[in-house]
């Protein structure tokens, strides 16, 4: 076996020597966008997770949430990837994306489309407001989605398009039959909002008037990460187990009248690959099908019974999780409802009810957590009802209490 046999075999000694490089370059990718981007962790391990896959995301969420920043950011890691990104509108036309008239060759009489840093050659891809694709675009923007190719306007032989996968975003749901063709093709769905601790607000601010020292900046090579998607990630192996759970979770959520595609369970399967390759395991775990949690809701009304269902298939301390999670959101609630009362009324309202509950839910998150750990399960349900958690208790002390917050968090 030569050097180019031992790169192309997953098993040979050399190759899983690269995939576990390429994986521990990832984990510290995604640690460190996680450090850089208050409350994205999930995000970004899923986005990675997604690439790894060779899928297609979403990031769903209002303006000024970071879409755009946290893309740019992820795709710029991969050292010798051509990138593109583009703003879509109702206007767009096919030949913005995907490569414009070459005048100088039309002026000699040939009909000719210029392919460069566009679409077409991309092999990282980022599309803003995804669901204002034009009617003209539409049917290039499937093709190139589903299949990665694209037809020339000339009618030519299809351009073949080196795309591991296209992050796109938007701030609303489709409308339209056209724009949810495209929906139906993003495996992956994640919902993103505005900062909810107080404290990593006040960090924020921060960041923008201060001069912090440059962050460390991991990097991964195109063809590591061509390797990995096209070779490592689906030698991953699936045990009966982890497919009989599969089943199982389809089963669980056809009760509750939430049906996915064959094909998007298919697709999913990669994405339990990717996700036990980016830990660095040669199979899939049950943690692993935690990520489903992004991909089996068509509206985000459905996804925490997506999550909750999942959960309550793998992971027992996540469960617990959840329902401390309720009474972390009613304790907000209750909070939203009493803003213009005093500052009696609302310190009454803490000393009783609020500040008991949320230091029970805290120390019980903490216990779970422990347990997990030990018991080598998942801990990224637990550690967002954690931040959850954290963020309504910095509230709490910020709003009802009048604590600065850039002092909240070493309170916590």
């Amino acid at each position: 076996m030569g050097p180019q046999d031992a790169r192309d075999d997953p098993a040979a000694p050399g190759a899983q020597d690269t995939a576990l490089d390429t994986a521990r370059r990832l984990r510290a990718i995604g640690e460190e966008l996680s450090d850089r981007f208050y409350e994205r962790a999930d995000v970004v391990r899923t986005l990675l997770v997604t690439l790894l896959a060779g899928r297609h995301s979403l990031i769903l969420g209002p303006p000024g949430t970071a879409k755009s920043e946290l893309a740019r950011e992820l795709t710029g890691r991969i050292e010798g990837a051509s990138y593109w990104e583009i703003l879509l509108s109702k206007f767009t036309a096919p030949t913005r994306m995907f490569g414009p008239i070459d005048v100088a060759a039309l002026s000699r009489g040939e009909y000719r489309q210029v392919y460069e840093g566009r679409a077409t050659t991309a092999h990282v891809a980022f599309i803003d407001e995804i669901f204002k694709c034009s009617t003209a675009a539409l049917n290039e923007t499937l093709g190139y989605l589903n299949e990665r190719i694209y037809h020339p306007e000339s009618g030519g032989e299809p351009v073949r398009c080196p795309l591991i996968g296209a992050i796109t975003a938007s701030n609303e749901l489709p409308t339209g039959e056209d724009s949810a063709a495209i929906y139906d093709r993003l495996l992956v769905r994640i919902e993103v909002s505005y900062l909810e601790d107080p404290s990593n607000f006040a960090a924020l601010v921060r960041s923008a008037v201060g001069r912090p020292a440059p962050p460390p900046r991991t990097t991964v090579e195109l063809a590591a990460l061509q390797h990995a998607v096209t070779g490592t990630v689906p030698a991953v192996e699936v045990p009966d187990a982890i497919v009989d759970a599969v089943c199982t979770l389809r089963a669980a959520l056809r009760r509750k009248e939430l049906v996915a595609s064959d094909r998007r369970w298919r697709q999913a399967v990669g994405l339990l690959q990717a996700s036990a390759y980016l830990d660095g395991r040669a199979a899939v775990g049950e943690s692993d099908l935690s990520v489903l949690t992004h991909v089996l809701w068509h509206s985000p009304a459905e996804r925490p019974t997506v999550e909750r269902e999942v959960l309550h298939l793998v992971n027992p301390d996540a469960r617990e999780a959840l329902d401390l999670a309720d009474t972390i959101d009613e304790l907000e609630t209750q909070l939203d409802a009493m803003a213009g009362q005093s500052r009696e009324a609302l310190s009454e309202w803490v000393i009783k009810k609020a500040h008991n509950q949320l230091a029970t839910a805290g120390t019980r998150l903490e216990k779970l957590r422990e347990e997990a750990v030990v018991s080598g399960r998942s801990t990224a349900a637990i550690d967002r009802v954690t931040g959850r958690q954290r963020a309504v208790r910095a509230r709490v002390l910020t709003e009802a209490l009048g604590v600065d917050a850039s002092t909240v968090r070493s309170r916590l």
